[in-house]
């Protein structure tokens, strides 16, 4: 199964990608790309705000690589190796988290649980991909103005909440590990 994990899923893959999106967020640190807004002007994120999507691609691409026929006699079960490997590279990003943000290992639990429901449904690309649109929709939708006119979020945008705030932290791990389940349970599609 090592060989199968190295040579066919290629795990080493999400390391490799937690190595770049450290160094991303380490060399771009806190700049800011401008990003058009619903409520009219632009606004801007930073872009290490977009990271964690990397790290979901990478997971995607080794879930995405299959040989059914091998799986189908393994002594082992791919789908719980498949599981352990998710939840270490949500460890990995909380171990990352102390360099580049806590807010980075939160984001990651939250679009990687949206990328396992939506692979659940659909396919890699399709969850890689919603991941990306989640985010988006967060700077363009989930931006707001309080009262004394400052920019704010929204109390749904969830990935714009500050690193601190036990509510992101709680809905990310509620919808994280409600996702796993769902993820890998024989009734997935295609799986």
């Amino acid at each position: 199964m090592t060989r199968y994990a190295v040579i066919v899923r290629r795990w080493w893959t999400v390391p490799a990608a937690l190595v770049v999106v450290i160094t991303v967020c380490l060399v771009v640190g806190a700049n800011e790309i401008p990003v058009p807004t619903l409520s009219g002007g632009m606004g801007s994120a930073q872009l290490a705000y977009f990271t964690p999507v990397l790290l979901v691609v990478a997971l995607m691409y080794c879930l995405d690589r299959r040989l059914p026929d091998v799986e189908a006699v393994a002594v082992l079960s791919v789908k719980r190796l498949d599981e352990y490997a998710v939840v270490i590279t949500v460890l990995l990003a909380h171990a990352a988290g102390s360099a580049v943000g806590l807010n980075f290992a939160r984001n990651v639990m939250l679009v990687l649980a949206l990328a396992l429901l939506t692979r659940r449904v659909a396919n890699e690309a399709a969850a890689a991909g919603v991941s990306l649109l989640f985010l988006i929709a967060n700077v363009l939708l989930g931006r707001g103005l309080d009262p004394d006119g400052q920019v704010t979020h929204t109390w749904w945008a969830v990935s714009l909440y500050p690193a601190g705030s036990r509510t992101a932290w709680l809905v990310s791990c509620a919808l994280f590990l409600l996702s796993l389940p769902l993820a890998f349970s024989k009734t997935a599609a295609r799986r």
